[in-house]
């Protein structure tokens, strides 16, 4: 099949990638011509285990073309995946001027190419507010008039740092169609990928819209309430390992997203659950479990940040300090800062007049990108730990699990973690002569 990627961003390149690795001819298209040379040079834009390997080896194999030609991109394509982005304010309005460009873009090479072609499927795969398909298809209508052609919405169900291994074993893929006939060219299409028993959900676009959302809100969710039962714990002496442990047990529960720490990041839960929110507001539904989510979790950040502030006699006493950070992705096993708890925490230091340092394995670039000279950045973890008053953990990189605790001791100033991740145990951490800080577990003071 021949296919369209509107977008090398992540989920355009990742899909692209994969579906070309399945056999199909796929053109990746962009506006961003320094970003399509890079590719073109087997250089990838963003840091994403194997992707690398499977775009060497899909472009050397003919299946894979980059581009900034839209023409060229759109002409013979079966179908075009729309995969640009949709940013979104603090409210959680998405600015869709990328997916309506993209929809002009396309009805006018429709058009160019005229009546007797064979329709053309054009796919949402951005996440997209409900309702935005129709949009891209009126759109498409008003500029090519009769000429026909179909609209689908393919929502990604992608974790950063694991994408490949979801495309290629998804839980689920679903779709959402207005015809049987496009459902079963998307049957063809994922079929080479769902052959684990996993199902494909062909429904309305209305709905594969909304399942997006909805499954984005309520894995929120559970981060946010974990991190609730956590301060509910460090209140009362609880230990919320051991309230996770004999909790998650429960068939009903499971453990995954249930583990406490600074709250959710990234590009997809904020601005879903924001998202969620705004739909809500504008429909007079009121999203009440939705609010709670978000307010939860903007408010992990600072109740973590205040047990720095308390350890050090407050603002005063943290005036001149130096903290390390551990950690600067959002995640472990991505470059992505976007919403990183780390940031977060060391933009309020900064306001106190604390020196920051920094390590990250794969993010340090984009952070000095974003943050300047406000941040020293280094390239080993123990140096960026030299001098330090105290260190900040905030990403659960694999590096960190087990660090030489005795050296880290050696070029800090004084022996201080704050554990975002609840890396360590408190009596280990303890007995070396730490003071240690976790989540949702009594500090370790040692005597």
């Amino acid at each position: 099949m021949r296919l369209t990627m509107v977008g090398t961003g992540y989920v355009g390149l990742v899909t692209g990638v994969c579906l070309a690795n399945t056999g199909n001819d796929v053109i990746c298209l962009d506006v961003d011509q320094a970003k399509i040379d890079k590719l073109e040079r087997d250089i990838c834009p963003i840091y994403e285990p194997g992707l690398t390997d499977l775009m060497i080896k899909n472009r050397q194999a003919g299946r894979l073309t980059y581009t900034t030609d839209k023409k060229m991109a759109y002409q013979n394509a079966d179908m075009i995946f729309i995969c640009v982005g949709t940013p979104s304010d603090d409210k959680g309005h998405s600015d869709l001027s990328y997916v309506d460009g993209a929809a002009d873009d396309i009805g006018h090479a429709i058009k160019e190419l005229g009546p007797g072609q064979n329709p053309k499927i054009i796919v949402v795969k951005s996440t997209v507010p409900v309702g935005t398909t129709f949009r891209v298809r009126d759109r498409i209508r008003a500029i090519v008039g009769d000429i026909p052609f179909h609209v689908a919405d393919n929502p990604e169900f992608l974790k950063e740092g694991d994408a490949i291994n979801d495309f290629n074993k998804p839980d689920r893929v679903v779709v959402g169609v207005e015809s049987d006939e496009v459902g079963e060219v998307f049957r063809d299409l994922y079929d080479p990928f769902v052959r684990n028993g996993h199902p494909i959900f062909v429904m309305d676009v209305l709905s594969a819209e909304m399942v997006k959302y909805s499954a984005n809100n309520f894995l929120a969710t559970k981060i946010s309430f974990i991190n609730e039962m956590a301060n509910l714990c460090e209140a009362y002496g609880a230990d919320i390992n051991n309230v996770r442990e004999g909790m998650c047990s429960d068939s009903r529960i499971g453990h995954a997203f249930l583990h406490p720490g600074l709250g959710y990041g990234g590009s997809c839960f904020p601005k879903d659950t924001l998202a969620c929110i705004m739909m809500g507001d504008k429909s007079g539904v009121t999203m009440q479990v939705s609010n709670a989510v978000h307010g939860t979790n903007e408010r992990q950040r600072n109740l973590f940040f205040n047990k720095i502030l308390k350890h050090f006699g407050g603002e005063m006493g943290l005036q001149g300090k130096k903290l390390a950070f551990w950690g600067l992705a959002f995640k472990p096993r991505t470059d992505d800062i976007r919403k990183a708890p780390a940031l977060t925490l060391v933009r309020k230091a900064l306001g106190y007049g604390v020196a920051c340092s920094g390590f990250d394995p794969v993010a340090a670039e984009n952070v000095g990108m974003e943050m300047g000279d406000t941040i020293t950045l280094h390239d080993d973890m123990y140096e960026c730990a030299r001098g330090a008053d105290a260190l900040v953990i905030s990403t659960d990189w694999a590096e960190f699990k087990s660090p030489d605790f005795d050296k880290l001791a050696s070029v800090m100033n004084a022996k201080v973690i704050f554990d975002g991740r609840n890396l360590y145990r408190r009596q280990h951490l303890g007995d070396m002569g730490f003071h240690y800080y976790s989540v949702g577990r009594a500090p370790v003071v040692p005597s």
